[in-house]
């Protein structure tokens, strides 16, 4: 339940981040890396402290290399497209087109034998019904499909391997930390040496503070929430409150349609989400 919760609160910063990315994306394409490295800054900084002040935050087995240096390009990949994603689908359709990751990570579970109660079942079915009902209809718009596809298999790997590294072998603290210094030096090489920009300029702007502090607030739940409940039952529960926060900020923000049909749908993604945390 706390798992549940916990992913619940970090989807609605989360949000709060992807509609600043969003915004600003679609008017200046090449702020998205200076983005992109804003949304990761304070996570990084977060799991730095706790690795640095809490009694066993840094474990790293040398033994994970493996998982994690496939991880770490899988990672590469998924925030550079999930970037471009955001700023290209609608915000609902964003979060309705990623459930196909559900599913397939309950498979992973099963392979792996993390305990999946029958209710969790029945609340990912609900789940994956509910987009099927969308996806039989014109009401979600299909811009940006490819890139929210990628990014959704990609998401079964790089999350599956990410359980399994905390599972076998390092800190959730050590995990995260080297993955975000990955992925920040990333941009900072694209934004420093390519584009000529100084990213922490940005801070002074209100705005991208509020960007940068809510995917940081988000970012650390969200790595957190992994350690409660199998992989596919803290997923399912984060594509539903995405979809759920998509859709109001979709609305509200961004001028999307189809507000009652998609809160119907929201509904039925809570029941499931209910099923999850039983």
């Amino acid at each position: 339940m706390f798992g549940v919760l916990l992913i619940s609160i970090s989807q609605f910063f989360s949000e709060v981040s992807d509609s600043i990315v969003k915004a600003k994306g679609q008017r200046d394409e090449s702020l998205l890396y200076t983005l992109g490295f804003l949304q990761l800054a304070w996570g990084f900084l977060l799991f730095l402290s706790i690795a640095l002040f809490k009694s066993g935050g840094f474990v790293f087995s040398m033994a994970s290399l493996p998982t994690f240096l496939t991880r770490a390009v899988l990672e590469v990949l998924q925030s550079h497209f999930t970037l471009l994603a955001i700023m290209r689908a609608d915000r609902s359709s964003f979060g309705f087109l990623r459930v196909g990751t559900i599913p397939l990570l309950l498979l992973v579970d099963f392979v792996l034998s993390y305990t999946v109660k029958g209710t969790q079942v029945a609340g990912i079915g609900l789940i994956v019904f509910s987009f099927v009902l969308i996806f039989a209809g014109r009401q979600v718009q299909k811009s940006g499909a490819g890139l929210v596809a990628f990014i959704t298999l990609n998401a079964v790997v790089s999350i599956s391997l990410f359980k399994y590294d905390i599972t076998h072998y390092n800190s959730l603290a050590a995990e995260q930390l080297l993955i975000a210094a990955i992925i920040l030096l990333y941009f900072l090489f694209v934004i420093i040496f390519l584009q000529r920009r100084n990213p922490l300029a940005y801070l002074k702007n209100r705005l991208f503070l509020v960007q940068s502090l809510a995917a940081g607030a988000g970012y650390v739940m969200d790595s957190y929430a992994y350690v409660f409940a199998p992989a596919s039952v803290i997923l399912a529960a984060k594509r539903g409150a995405a979809v759920l926060w998509a859709t109001i900020s979709g609305n509200m923000y961004f001028r999307e349609t189809n507000l009652l049909f998609k809160l119907a749908v929201a509904i039925m993604l809570t029941g499931g989400i209910v099923l999850l945390a039983v």
